[in-house]
């Protein structure tokens, strides 16, 4: 991207930040610590950083602020293989406040594709639906054994798209995300579990199933216990999750033993 284009899109992000729509942008729900817009015609997506509290800068000395650290994961991960948004440009805005610009990947959310898409139960999808959970598996067991542990593995965090008779899998909200020669099993867990976080009337035990299967055939370094164990954790952490949420019915609690 030339300098031009991107001073132009310094001044987007100056609009964007001081609550302004520029043509063609349009805002994405986020939290109250970022502010997302994108803009379909450039297949370009907006992100600001906002301070969530006073020793963020403290804390950025040491590790890096959450922008650069978006732009860093992000980078590792396509360096190893792994679709991620392209980072365009960023910047300071003043006041704590960053932004980044990233390309648009392909696909939408993995939720989407089992709630919608390949809704279960529905028997022309059932196909594609095990095909999405088989790759799925797979896709998530090469990260971990890479050594990768995404900092919000929600499945509207994976993006899928259905291309050339396979599913291919973008990880997106990468700011969290950390690398480790090792991963300990408490972050194996909290991923599985993050993944998990669909109903049982979303996601059967079937499902899971077929999903754990997959990822632990890609967990070299873990024996079949070892893995078998941390999906059972996984699974009951999500279920107990879904019980605070108010999400499970009185049959679910009684099916997952809690």
């Amino acid at each position: 991207m030339s300098d031009l284009d991107v001073k132009h899109l310094h001044e987007i992000a100056r609009e964007l930040s001081s609550d302004r729509l520029p043509g063609g942008w349009e805002l994405i729900d986020s939290s109250s610590h970022t502010r997302v817009a994108r803009n379909p015609q450039l297949q370009l997506y907006y992100k600001e950083f906002r301070p969530r509290s006073p020793v963020e800068g403290l804390k950025a000395l040491l590790r890096g602020s959450r922008a650069v650290r978006a732009r860093r994961n992000g980078d590792a991960l396509l360096r190893c293989g792994f679709r991620a948004p392209a980072n365009i440009a960023w910047g300071n805005l003043g006041g704590g406040r960053e932004y980044l610009f990233t390309a648009a990947v392909p696909g939408q959310g993995v939720d989407r594709w089992l709630r919608n898409s390949l809704s279960p139960g529905v028997h022309d999808q059932l196909q594609g639906r095990w095909q999405l959970l088989d790759e799925l598996g797979v896709l998530v067991g090469r990260l971990h054994a890479t050594g990768f542990i995404h900092g919000d593995l929600r499945p509207g965090n994976v993006l899928a798209a259905f291309e050339g008779g396979r599913f291919r899998f973008s990880l997106i909200d990468n700011e969290r995300t950390v690398r480790f020669d090792s991963p300990p099993g408490k972050a194996l867990v909290r991923n599985l579990m993050q993944l998990n976080m669909l109903s049982p009337a979303e996601l059967s035990m079937t499902d899971r199933t077929r999903f754990f299967r997959a990822w632990r055939h890609q967990m070299r370094d873990l024996t079949r216990l070892e893995c078998n164990i941390l999906s059972a954790e996984a699974y009951q952490w999500a279920m107990r999750r879904l019980q605070e949420k108010g999400q499970l019915t009185p049959g679910d609690v009684a099916r997952a033993g809690l």
